[in-house]
């Protein structure tokens, strides 16, 4: 399969509550991988639960990224002022490599410059190499504003003007 056929079979929508649960399992898929690089709590956080997923649809938009008919990634936004926030941004393993990640970000990017937002703005893991590559190919640079810290696990902020 070609590349450009892989990508039609990919489709980026923004979520509906009823994918809570999906969502909250391919955030657990995503980073099971790296648990024992965060604290416990960070952990906890960075994978949601079903519910605490379903709370976040009062806080901003959430995207879902289905292949083959199965949720295979995610992606959420939170306004603040005049960025837009992304967090919790995972696909699962399989769906690595293949250019999803890229798509998802270029949905959120279309989003946020529709919204009129000046930047997109995200906090990530400094072992997370992938993503941080990915950011970086997609032209977020990182910046000096914190957080720096997930409850005991170190993060470092990205940012990326909207244009």
């Amino acid at each position: 399969m070609s590349g450009s056929e892989r990508q039609r079979s990919v489709e980026i929508s923004r979520a509906t509550a009823d994918e809570a649960a999906s969502i909250a399992s391919v955030l657990h898929q995503a980073f099971i991988e790296y648990q024992s690089l965060y604290t416990a709590e960070a952990f906890a956080i960075t994978t949601p639960t079903s519910a605490e997923i379903e709370q976040r649809w009062n806080e901003g938009p959430i995207w879902s990224v289905v292949k083959d008919g199965r949720l295979v990634g995610t992606i959420a936004g939170v306004a603040t002022g005049d960025a837009l926030y992304l967090r919790s941004m995972a696909l699962v393993p399989s769906a690595r490599g293949q250019g999803i990640g890229k798509m998802l970000l270029v949905e959120v990017e279309s989003f946020a410059r529709a919204g009129g937002f000046q930047r997109m703005v995200l906090s990530t893991t400094p072992f997370l190499d992938d993503a941080i590559r990915l950011y970086q190919g997609f032209g977020f640079k990182r910046t000096r504003e914190g957080p720096h810290d997930l409850a005991g696990t170190p993060l470092f902020t990205m940012e990326k003007a909207v244009r």
